[in-house]
């Protein structure tokens, strides 16, 4: 069977009748084994992942299917899927299995979508590298030497390897956006609140949005059509209407748009020659085409590295307080009160790099420190927010790098924390901001590696951030 660009060419040829879906399961199923030295799954559903695909057979049949008939997807481990496990790539919940399935679960399920895994990722969504997780690393399918980034790196490389056609992911500041530009495919943050985050593991709650992996812009336009919306058990969640994405991609659109660009893709030292030149390249490509390029400053990029990782971290100590070996997961049988219980059980369940975050947030909590850091960090992201918001006045997009570097070689940085999280740079300001951002396959570097290209906009633009997307993308 041929490799799929989009699902709207596995929707043709399952209309002709030339492939079905149990077809294209079987398919994604033997490149998962034939590929399983990239780590990319944790669990495969291949006895019930065919099951469903033959009912949906049927329905396509009869005409009775959904408008995700035939998509095979996978969840990264931080998605409820009822009756399956799920673990957040972390010892502290081995054998826990959800309950409930996750609201946007249930909406690509309601529409036929095939669930075929769950897949690696950072524990508890948090690293640059997907170095972290309780199961080992996942590897870059272009180089096996190389991180394929993180925290949804097995989300990433299961699009970029072909192991699925989808992966939904989640990104708290960067973690669909940076494995997306190390593995050339697309990754999608959407505006936060836009999907309900009803089943998604909680690591940052003002931040964390799930996030979609794809091949083409289009395909990830319908199934934020699908996942997107009001939803009764997320309070955060935004009622206003989802409007047709996928249809309005399909819409001549010839607007010509007002695109701005920061000095640092110029001046900064720290970014590797070859993202500014393919990013400058692709800067000279959107002026032939008519659009307006102008050069920003934004004198507020220093601090919101510094102010992610105070709010995330604080807000990580806070949500991860509930595994404590006394309800669910992981308990250490070596303890003699109830003290001992939850330290041991956390000091046993929990890896290092999700250790020294919730030491760092309940430091920036405490009493004597909480002005100081967490307050006036909640001050500046508020100021982050309404600079952001100012720019998108005079202009329709934001453009900038992904990661300062290529994907970097396996335990390149594990040694150095600060290394890591400098690799988040470009990626935080839409989470801190709180808009959407998608990362577009743009070009290689001497060494055949992905270089991405980052697309931000205001709040609820998706339509008109996957038509400048799609534009870039022919």
């Amino acid at each position: 069977m041929r490799t799929y660009a989009s699902f709207r060419e596995i929707q043709n040829d399952l209309q002709l009748g030339t492939i079905t879906c149990q077809d294209l399961v079987r398919y994604h199923l033997n490149n998962i084994k034939a590929k399983a030295h990239l780590n990319a799954f944790l669990s495969v559903y291949e006895d019930e992942a065919l099951t469903r695909a033959a009912a949906i057979d049927i329905k396509i049949k009869e005409g009775k299917a959904g408008k995700l008939a035939g998509l095979v997807v996978g969840l990264k481990d931080v998605l409820a899927y009822q009756d399956h496990p799920l673990q957040a790539s972390s010892k502290i919940l081995e054998g826990f299995v959800s309950q409930f399935n996750a609201t946007a679960v249930q909406r690509l399920l309601d529409q036929d979508a095939i669930i075929i895994g769950r897949q690696n990722c950072d524990e508890f969504a948090m690293g640059s590298s997907n170095e972290n997780s309780a199961f080992g690393p996942v590897l870059n399918d272009v180089d096996n030497m190389r991180v394929p980034g993180g925290s949804s790196g097995g989300s990433a490389v299961a699009v970029q390897a072909d192991l699925c056609q989808v992966s939904l992911g989640s990104d708290t500041g960067g973690s669909v956006r940076q494995p997306a530009a190390f593995c050339g495919v697309i990754g999608l943050k959407p505006t936060y609140s836009r999907i309900s985050r009803f089943g998604l593991i909680a690591y940052g709650s003002s931040f964390d949005c799930i996030g979609i992996f794809a091949k083409s812009v289009e395909d990830v336009a319908l199934v934020l059509e699908v996942i997107a919306g009001a939803d009764e058990l997320d309070s955060t969640v935004s009622r206003k209407p989802v409007p047709a994405y996928s249809e309005d991609l399909q819409k001549p659109n010839g607007r010509l748009y007002k695109v701005a660009y920061i000095r640092e893709i110029e001046d900064a030292t720290g970014l590797q020659p070859e993202i500014r030149d393919c990013i400058l390249s692709k800067i000279d490509d959107i002026k032939s085409g008519g659009h307006t390029v102008e050069m920003i400053d934004f004198p507020l990029m220093e601090y919101v590295l510094p102010t992610y990782y105070i709010l995330a971290t604080a807000e990580a100590s806070s949500n991860l307080s509930r595994y404590d070996g006394v309800r669910y997961g992981h308990r250490s049988s070596e303890v003699t009160d109830l003290n001992s219980l939850y330290k041991k059980s956390r000091s046993e369940g929990f890896g290092k790099e999700v250790e020294r975050r919730i030491l760092l947030g309940t430091f920036v909590l405490s009493a004597s420190y909480y002005d100081a850091y967490y307050t006036k960090a909640q001050k500046v992201r508020r100021i982050i927010r309404e600079k952001t918001k100012e720019i998108f006045k005079q202009y329709d997009f934001i453009i900038m790098p992904i990661t300062p570097t290529t994907a970097f070689k396996l335990g390149e940085h594990t040694d150095n924390p600060l290394e890591m999280y400098l690799a988040d740079l470009f990626s935080v300001q839409a989470n801190v901001a709180g808009v959407p951002a998608i990362a577009l396959p743009c070009g290689k570097d001497k060494l055949g590696l992905p270089i991405g290209l980052q697309v931000i906009a205001d709040d609820f633009e998706e339509s008109k951030l996957f038509h400048f997307s799609n534009s870039l993308m022919n």
